[in-house]
């Protein structure tokens, strides 16, 4: 198993409001997770660092060997966690009022890969012989147009609407996650990101990079620089994980 990650600014944001954590206990064993912040210059910075650090503090209080025993259970309490600490936050300090962030997170367990994800930060799958598969469903104004029909995913892409999200951790003092799992074969990708990437990238995009584009460890760069190439308007971060 090997991890490669990069988050930037990207070309007109003054902050960097991203965040991202990689936890490799044990051979076998990772949790990777993307948040992206929301709610002005200081406070969406300060809610995504929030919800790392608080999911990482609820998923560590478990020994990486019993992370198998009920991972989605596990990972719902990791991102109740997350989300009292950035409510919490929002409602005591006036400077964070209405702040929230994205997640998304994939606990690997030898071959099986358990994702989550709030917002619209996403996961995809990548394999050799298959291509791409996008994991996670954006909670958003525009994947609810898609999923009924009246747009299609790459008018989404463009939409004026497309930032506006339906789900955020902070938003509420409860959250709802959603959950999916997946067998992993040798050689399988994970990308993890925030819609930095998403908005600049087709998924088809995303995949060649990925699979043709060059060497793994510098995908992450070379992803980058593409988004920054078409104006990067937004914080930019990529986590790629091959088993």
């Amino acid at each position: 198993m090997q991890t490669w990650a990069i988050t930037d600014r990207g070309a007109v944001r003054q902050q960097n409001q991203d965040s991202f954590s990689i936890l490799q206990p044990e051979d076998g064993h990772s949790c990777v997770l993307v948040c992206d912040g929301m709610g002005g210059a200081k406070a969406g910075n300060i809610a995504s660092h929030l919800a790392v650090e608080a999911f990482l503090t609820v998923l560590q209080q478990q020994a990486p060997q019993d992370w198998g025993q009920d991972p989605h259970e596990l990972l719902t309490r990791c991102v109740e966690g997350a989300n009292q600490a950035v409510f919490q936050r929002s409602i005591h300090d006036s400077d964070c009022t209405g702040m929230g962030t994205t997640m998304v997170a994939a606990l690997v367990l030898e071959d099986q890969a358990h994702v989550l994800n709030v917002g619209d930060s996403r996961a995809y799958l990548i394999r050799e012989s298959e291509g791409i598969q996008r994991i996670t469903r954006d909670h958003s104004v525009v994947e609810a147009l898609v999923s009924r029909g009246e747009l299609s995913q790459e008018a989404a892409r463009f939409h004026p609407q497309k930032n506006l999200i339906t789900r955020a951790l902070g938003a509420e003092a409860r959250v709802k996650c959603d959950l999916y799992d997946l067998t992993l074969q040798p050689g399988d990708f994970l990308l993890l990101c925030s819609d930095g990437l998403s908005n600049q990238m087709d998924d088809q995009e995303i995949s060649y990079e990925v699979l043709h584009g060059g060497p793994a460890e510098t995908c992450c760069e070379r992803l980058l620089q593409l988004a920054m190439s078409r104006g990067a308007p937004d914080n930019v971060t990529v986590v790629l994980f091959q088993k």
